[in-house]
């Protein structure tokens, strides 16, 4: 099995240190373990540091499955994240030769893994000029005799995009006719304001975690909810590969979700702060444009102009500390990944610095 080089972490990985102004994370901003704890009544001895129970802490699960319409246990496990999540889906579900189709720009894990499986994958590419956009034709036209999944992540990382609830019920009459899984990373997802797929369709899988609207990614705890089949055949997959998620991160989780609608209500806050005040900012900096997205916390900032998104987010960080992942790592040049969940001070300043620098290096 051969992976391409997962270029959206490795650049996280390599430069994320650096930063002044993160506005690149897709993660609301973090809460601490502390801050987290106050919001319990968590008494340490009664947890023990084993394996605690296999697919998930029951009280977790019954708390996570609050987030759905159907709320069968059978239906949900947890996982280290959500990352690994969609890795033991598609693990799970794909096999060599089998088709997959997905969306560009978008999260490179859903491109490259399957083809490391031998798949061969379609790419339905989102439209910036309707507004990062695309229809349910662009998918039908890709199905063949091969096709076993279709991925999408609702919203959408790098653009933002929704995909709405009249358009995923026509994705779902297309893939039920030709007998196709949905897998929809739903890790952006407000539960407030967005279906899932696993609500929708009997084969549609759902995954996420409390990395991104939580505050909480450094609790690696995710989940997925889907057919009792094929929960019960990840199920045996995870046992090779991860067991369980521990006692201890299923009670963290657990905390958080009791508290859900607090947690939650902060980052609605931080999110409609910061997003007023980008739409402000990009009516006085006509260089920059942005779709400014409906939910989530991720956008696709453009900078007019730029044709090396790369070095300039290279020289962005090393002369002003402004942190972005370039569009180049998304193969879409002329973008910078922009994170709409962090501190709204550190936001705003971070932006003004930005308008600055670009107009001390014009032309681009």
């Amino acid at each position: 099995m051969k992976l391409k080089d997962f270029k959206v972490e490795q650049w996280m990985n390599e430069n994320e240190g650096q930063a002044k102004y993160n506005l690149t994370d897709t993660c609301a901003s973090s809460f601490s373990l502390q801050e987290l704890l106050n919001m319990g009544h968590l008494d340490p001895s009664s947890i023990l540091l084993d394996y605690g129970e296999i697919v998930g802490k029951k009280s977790l699960r019954q708390e996570i499955l609050n987030l759905y319409q159907n709320k069968d246990l059978e239906q949900i496990t947890t996982t280290n994240g959500c990352l690994e999540a969609n890795t033991l889906v598609m693990d799970t579900l794909l096999e060599p030769k089998d088709h997959v189709i997905t969306c560009v720009p978008g999260y490179q894990q859903f491109v490259s893994y399957p083809e490391s499986l031998g798949c061969t994958v379609s790419l339905v590419h989102l439209d910036p000029a309707k507004g990062w956009s695309c229809c349910v034709d662009d998918f039908s036209k890709h199905i063949g005799k091969h096709t076993k999944l279709v991925i999408l992540n609702n919203p959408n990382n790098p653009t933002g995009t929704v995909f709405t609830l009249p358009f995923l019920e026509e994705l779902v009459v297309l893939c039920r006719k030709n007998g196709i899984y949905i897998l929809c990373d739903e890790v952006y997802r407000d539960p407030q304001h967005l279906k899932s797929i696993s609500d929708l369709y009997e084969k549609g899988i759902s995954t996420s975690s409390f990395s991104k609207l939580y505050g909480l990614a450094g609790l690696r705890l995710g989940w997925i909810k889907g057919p009792r089949d094929v929960i019960k055949k990840v199920n045996a997959r995870r046992d090779y590969v991860m067991i369980s998620t521990g006692d201890l991160r299923d009670t963290l989780g657990l905390i958080a979700l009791q508290n859900k609608e607090e947690i939650l209500k902060r980052t609605r806050s931080i999110l409609q702060i910061n997003k007023e005040f980008l739409r402000s900012w990009l009516e006085t900096n006509p260089d920059f444009s942005c779709v400014i997205p409906a939910e989530g916390t991720v956008a696709f900032l453009q900078i007019h102009g730029m044709t090396d998104s790369k070095s300039m987010a290279q020289q962005l960080l090393e002369q002003e500390g402004i942190f972005f992942v370039p569009g180049s790592c998304f193969d879409q040049e002329g973008y910078m990944r922009l994170g709409l969940g962090q501190d709204p001070q550190k936001f705003q300043a971070g932006l003004k610095e930005l308008a600055i620098f670009l107009k001390s290096v014009k032309p681009l």
